[in-house]
């Protein structure tokens, strides 16, 4: 059976950069404290956990000596203000590309643009975008972007982990009830070369893994696109999940995760899978093929 894994599976470098940051802060301190998770996966959680990070819901939580991991997914201006009077120590794990979106945001309000954000509700990142503008409009789908009433002028931005599609789609609405449009396409370079991948390998694998939390709104989408390509696609969150009936006469099976996944887990499952299918040969790393 041939295993095809793609190029751009796994951790990106904003989360792999945030979880090597948590973790060096574990070490040089006694422990560090977090805002919530530090990435959509419980996996890592857990491990972050056991080398002194510590999760909490808010700064009163927190000692005013201890140091504070702000997460990959951006945090409210507000929070920053709250622990700099603490005289917390703040250490910074934003991804950069979600630093750039928030930038962009307040450089669209600036031009007198009604703001709008592509994206999940009540997801971490898209409320870290939000907080940084006054009353953005925040729009998951096609049927509420119909839903808004005509605007003069409006900017729009997206969570960094969206699919094209759907953006896209949101996007015509839009363009037919705003008159003065302007979109800052926001979708991360990882996240594109991860969903054109999978697109591919749905195309010609007879079974499609996608590995990731079923908490991470970006490796349900990888799901979702596979799905739409190939019935025979499951998300799995660990080698745990794998079932041995999926393998049956199957030639070959693609492999994908989500950005919140990391190496050790890809490769257990890797291997799981060898193990399921008695396959002795390499796994391939697969590269879009499209332009």
């Amino acid at each position: 059976m041939k295993i095809l894994v793609a190029k751009d599976a796994g951790y990106c470098f904003g989360v792999r950069d945030a979880v090597n940051l948590a973790q060096k802060s574990g070490e040089e301190y006694e422990s560090v404290f977090m805002l919530g998770d530090i990435v959509h996966n419980e996996d890592v959680v857990s491990d972050l956990n056991n080398s002194g990070s510590v999760v909490v819901n808010n700064l009163d939580e927190i000692p005013e000596d201890k140091p504070v991991l702000f997460r990959a997914h951006g945090t409210d201006p507000k929070i920053w203000k709250d622990a700099q009077k603490k005289k917390l120590n703040i250490i910074d794990a934003t991804c950069p590309l979600v630093t750039e979106i928030h930038k962009e945001i307040k450089i669209l309000e600036s031009e007198g643009r009604r703001t709008i954000i592509i994206g999940d509700h009540n997801h971490d990142e898209v409320e870290g975008i939000a907080a940084q503008v006054s009353k953005p409009i925040v729009i998951s789908s096609v049927k509420e972007a119909r839903a808004l009433g005509r605007m003069k002028r409006a900017g729009v931005v997206s969570q960094s982990t969206q699919m094209i599609e759907n953006v896209q789609e949101i996007l015509n609405v839009l363009a037919e009830k705003v008159f003065d449009l302007r979109f800052i396409n926001t979708i991360c370079f990882p996240t594109r070369r991860n969903h054109e991948q999978i697109k591919e390998l749905a195309e010609i694998c007879d079974l499609m893994i996608i590995i990731g939390s079923f908490t991470s709104a970006n490796s349900k989408r990888l799901t979702q696109l596979s799905l739409a390509r190939n019935k025979n696609s499951h998300q799995v969150l660990n080698v745990n999940d794998l079932e041995e009936s999926w393998f049956k006469n199957i030639k070959s099976v693609g492999i994908s995760a989500g950005a919140s996944t990391p190496d050790n887990i890809i490769n257990q499952v890797i291997e799981k899978i060898k193990i399921i299918s008695k396959n002795d040969y390499k796994e391939e790393i697969y590269e879009q093929q499209s332009v």
